[in-house]
Order: structure tokens, then sequence, then C-alpha cells
């Protein structure tokens, strides 16, 4: 079960599982895809070619390695912001103009920011690559700034945080969440921004944020379908490589001090019904061949909820009547440091505190008794088969390339981590669960329902496309 509460971040770091698509029914044996290329333009940019030819189309997407994780107080949502500035025009370009002409093209377009990074991409037919490249070069390099074009989009940034956060229960208790585990590390802030910050945001503040952090040495074009790699090299070099690398100088660390105890904060909201989630603080995965907690990690949340009669649903919902939606998620790959959720709304008559205990007895329970060698390979099963399954999907192979290098860990490094996953072992599951969950590294965030009084979420204002 995907976790609730994540659902509601603009975007945020994923759980192996999630990256690398591992949810899907059973089969018994991996299939190998064939490498990516990679190439280094003289800038510096990085470019990523994933051939596949199963049907005409290509993926492009460029990474830019800034995201909510590099703002600091005062300017937070500043990335998410030059993401809609992005598509404001060029000096060569009106506003509006790139996703005309990519429409006029047949292809889809987009872009997403979360903390760790800003991603922007077009889904095309395969001839009109070069099309998009060149307009995607184009706003790398010569993005405009008209003050009242960003007096316009600031407000529909403020609203779209209204609609996503301050107008949703579940997106309030995120924000606090974060608010109350991180202290020091930006990833206290949300990835929209803070509406005081966006209030006070200048057209200035977002022209030098591009300045900083958009220079090709600073980006990793990732293209995946019907192409040649060569070929990809070489429109590569004609549109991006004549771009000048720049000084990308990132900040001091903001490293997160130790936890001295457990904490909690309450959000009071209009709802329909309680909400609790735990939040553990728990080892990331940085060396793919050493940090094999990170891997034990994300077999026992798929152990807990990582398919339809896993043990937290199939326990506390289906047969115990005392949740209404539990869930259990893994962050793992991510720049800065990570959280293990459990989470859940519990059943009329159950309070959140009960439900809290329920959960973490379900972890307990792996910490005392193991998990079986029947549950553990059922589980591992299902985890090569959903990465059969993704490769399926060009745009999920693009994303799951860029994730991977915006991340720091390296799409190389994307079947290694499926052998090392497949290598985990029922007492490497059990010592983890033994060792994390604990009170000096947990913060619970609770959710209280006020009366709704006829108020639903409203859907989502016009122009919030990005």
């Amino acid at each position: 079960m995907k976790s609730k509460i994540r659902a509601f971040l603009v975007a945020g770091p994923l759980s192996l599982f999630c990256l690398l698509g591992l949810s899907a029914a059973a089969v018994t044996a991996p299939v190998r895809a064939e490498p990516a290329r990679e190439f280094v333009l003289g800038n510096g940019m990085k470019v990523i070619v994933k051939e596949d030819r199963r049907a005409p189309i290509a993926v492009q997407m460029v990474w830019y390695q800034v995201g909510a994780i590099d703002e600091l107080n005062g300017t937070t949502g500043v990335s998410h912001a030059l993401e809609h500035m992005m598509f404001k025009g060029t000096r060569h370009h009106k506003v509006g103009e790139f996703s005309r002409l990519v429409a006029e093209l047949g292809g889809q377009e987009n872009a997403f920011t979360a903390n760790d990074y800003t991603a922007y991409f077009q889904q095309i037919e395969k001839g009109q690559l070069e099309k998009v490249m060149a307009l995607e070069a184009d706003r790398m390099a010569n993005l405009q700034f008209d003050a009242g074009e960003f007096a316009k989009e600031i407000r529909v940034i403020m609203e779209e945080r209204r609609w996503r956060t301050d107008d949703q229960p579940m997106g309030l208790l995120n924000e606090a969440l974060n608010a109350a585990a991180w202290t020091a590390h930006p990833y206290h802030h949300p990835v929209v921004g803070w509406m005081d910050d966006l209030q006070h945001m200048s057209v200035q503040d977002i022209a030098a944020w591009y300045r900083r952090w958009y220079a090709p040495n600073n980006a990793t074009l990732v293209v995946a379908g019907d192409v040649d790699a060569q070929r990809v090299l070489a429109l590569a070099k004609t549109y991006f490589g004549k771009i000048p690398a720049r000084p990308v100088v990132r900040g001091k660390p903001q490293n997160e001090p130790a936890q001295l105890g457990l904490r909690r904060v309450t959000v009071k909201a209009p709802a329909e019904n309680p909400y609790v989630v735990m939040a553990f603080k728990v080892p990331s995965l940085r060396d793919v061949g050493q940090d094999q907690d990170a891997y034990a990690l994300d077999v026992l949340s798929a152990v807990l909820d990582g398919y339809d009669n896993a043990r937290l649903s199939a326990r506390l919902v289906r047969t115990g009547n005392q949740a209404t939606t539990v869930g259990a998620s893994y962050d793992g790959v991510a720049r800065g440091p990570v959280l293990f959720m459990l989470e859940g709304s519990p059943a009329e008559g159950v309070s959140t505190e009960q439900l809290e205990g329920l959960l973490r007895a379900e972890v307990a329970k792996v910490a005392s008794e193991g998990v079986s060698e029947q549950e553990l390979q059922r589980v591992k099963t299902q985890l090569i088969a959903a990465q059969v399954y993704k490769r399926d999907s060009v745009f999920g192979q693009a994303m799951e390339i860029g994730m991977m290098e915006a991340a720091g860990i390296g799409q190389k490094n994307i079947e290694r981590i499926i052998e090392r996953l497949k290598s985990v072992t029922a007492a490497q599951v059990q010592a983890v669960a033994q060792r994390y969950f604990k009170d000096d590294n947990l913060t619970v965030a609770t959710l209280i329902p006020l009366p709704l009084e006829g108020k639903r979420p409203a859907p989502p204002p016009a122009g919030l496309l990005h």
C-alpha cells in the first residue's frame, strides 16, 4: 500500500521499492535490461541514453540537482517557484510558447520539484526529439524574468499551496511531521515553501536561484525510447554543449543533530477521520555495496505493507477491524536523512494512541519472532516481478535513471541494488526491526478531526499544471 501521507507531497524521495517499481505480481526470475549509455559533454553536463525500440516514442528529461534541500530560511519554495517560471518565456520564445509548441508536436510535457531535485520532461514521437531538445536547451540558457509574469505566477503558487496543504488535513499533517522531525536539516521546510516566504518572494530571488543552479554542469539529460545513443549525443552537443559551464557553489551542510527523545505534534483540522503517523529516523542508502541495513529496512517495509495481504492490512484491517487504513513506507534513496513511516486511521472505537501501539506491535513481532523464509521469498519474488513489469514504460525507465542520478547513487547501480535486495536474509530483517524502532528515533504526528461543516476538498484551480 502506498504511504497515504506521501501522496500529499509536491514530490519527495521514494523508497527503493517505489523507485524501482517494485509492487506487482510474482514471477520466477528477473529480466536484465540493456544498460544505459553515459556521456559527459565538454561543459560538464551528463547525458544518459536508454535505447528501447518497442514503440516509436522518446522521453527527454532534464534533472537539475537542486531542490528544497538547498534552500535557506526566508526563501523556502524558491526551487518550485523557479520551476513555474521556466514556462514563462525566453529571449527566443514568448510566455506559454514552450507548452504550445510541444503540444503542436503531439507531445506531452510537465515538470516537478522535490526535496532533492527539479526535473522537466517531454514525451514525444521520436522524430520530434531534436525540436524539444532545442526548446529545453533554450530555457536552460535564456530564461527571461518579467516582474509582471512573476506577480501572476506567485499568486498561482500560493493558491497551489492552499489547495495542496492548507485546505488538506493530510497535507497539514505531513508538513507538521517534517517540521517536528527535522530541526536543523532543510527537510524541515515544505517543498512548496512556507506561505510567508511566498508572500515576500521577489522576481530577483527567482533570477538569482536560476543563475546559481541552472548550469549544464549541474544537470543530467536523460533520453529514453526509440533513439540511437550516438545521435542523441550529437544533438546534445549541438544544443546543450554550447551552453557554458558555471561554478556551482553548494551551501554548508545542515546536518541534523541527534534526537534526544520522542517528539509529538498534533494537527487539528476539518477531516472525516483521525490519523496518526509515526516516523522513525533510520539509515539511508549511501554506499550500494556496504549499506546492508537500507536493503533490510526496505524488505521490512514490504513485509509489513508490500502486497495485498501483507501483515499490517491483514491483521489490523481485515481480521482485527482495528483500523480502516494502514501503511508502512521507507524512503531510502535521498540526498539527506530519511524516515521509516508507520501510519493509519483507527476504526471506530479505537483511539490513535491504541493504533500506535498496534502498529508498533507488528514491528516488535518481527523483532522478536523474525519472518519465515516462505514470507521472505514471497516478498522478494514480487520485487523482482515488478522490476520486470516497470520496464514496459519508457517514461518509468527515464524516471528511474534520473532519480538515481539526482540522489548521487548513479543509474549504473540499478541492477546491483536489485541483487542486494535479493540477498537480504530473514536475520537481517529481524535485526533492523530490533535496532531502529526506539522512542529516541521517533516523531509522532496525530490528526484530530474537526467538523467538516459541509466542506469538501475543492478541485485544483485552473493553471496548476506544473
